[in-house]
C-alpha cells in the first residue's frame, strides 16, 4: 500500500471510515503521512484535523475510539478505506454514523471489541477496566462465581433471571480470554478442529 500523499497540496488525503461487520460507511475523515503511520502503529484510527491543524485520535474525549481490522488504497492510491469496529457512537452528535444512519449490529465480536478497548485504555468509570486492574485470579473467581449463578438459576423456571446470569456468565468469561491472552477466536478454531475430525 503505498498512497500518494504529493497529489494534494496540502498533503492531506481523504480516509473512508466502513464499519468492518455491518459494511455501514461511519465517516470520512483526512490523513497526512504521518497520521497514517501512527494509525497503523496504534491500531486506532488518527486523523489529521483540518479545523485544530493537529493529529486527531477519534475517541481522544469520549473513548470511542475506532479499531482497526484493515487498511486499503484506492486504484489511483489517493483515497484511503479503513475497515474499524467502533467502540461506540461514531459522530459527535452521538449518532451511530455521520451520516445519521443507524448501525444496529451486535455481535460477540462487537463485545470483544469493547472489552479489548477497556483492557488497553482503562477508565475510572468502567467496570470492565476495574476487573483488569483487579488481575486474573479475581477475573477467574468471578466466572466461577457467575457459573455457579447460572447453575442455580437453571433449576428454577425465572427465563429473564436464567438468561440474565447466562450473560453475565458469557461478559466475564470473554474478559478472562482477553486476560489470559487469547481471543473468541481462538476457542472457535478448536471447536472447528473437534467438529472436522
Amino acid at each position: 500500500m503505498n498512497p500518494d500523499f504529493s497529489k494534494y497540496t496540502d498533503g492531506l488525503i481523504p480516509v473512508i471510515i466502513q464499519d468492518n461487520i455491518t459494511g455501514k460507511v461511519l465517516m470520512l475523515g483526512f490523513m497526512n503521512e504521518e497520521a497514517l503511520q501512527k494509525t497503523e502503529a496504534e491500531g486506532i484510527v488518527i486523523f489529521f484535523s483540518r479545523s485544530k491543524q493537529r493529529l486527531w485520535t477519534k475517541g481522544e474525549t469520549s473513548g470511542n475510539y475506532l479499531n482497526v481490522k484493515e487498511i486499503l488504497c484506492d486504484c489511483d492510491s489517493d483515497t484511503l478505506l479503513i475497515k474499524a469496529s467502533p467502540c461506540g457512537p461514531v459522530c459527535h452528535t452521538g449518532a451511530d454514523t455521520c451520516f445519521n444512519e443507524k448501525n444496529p449490529s451486535f455481535s460477540l465480536q462487537k463485545l470483544e471489541e469493547v472489552i479489548i478497548n477497556r483492557r488497553n485504555h482503562p477508565a475510572e468509570t468502567s467496570y470492565t477496566s476495574s476487573l483488569f486492574a483487579k488481575g486474573i485470579n479475581k477475573i477467574a473467581q468471578k466466572v466461577g462465581e457467575e457459573a455457579v449463578e447460572l447453575v442455580i438459576e437453571s433449576k428454577d423456571d425465572d427465563e429473564e433471571k436464567f438468561l440474565g446470569e447466562a450473560a453475565d456468565l458469557l461478559f466475564h468469561y470473554l474478559v478472562l480470554l482477553q486476560a489470559k491472552g487469547f481471543q473468541l477466536d481462538d476457542v472457535i478454531n478448536v471447536l472447528r478442529k473437534r467438529h472436522n475430525k
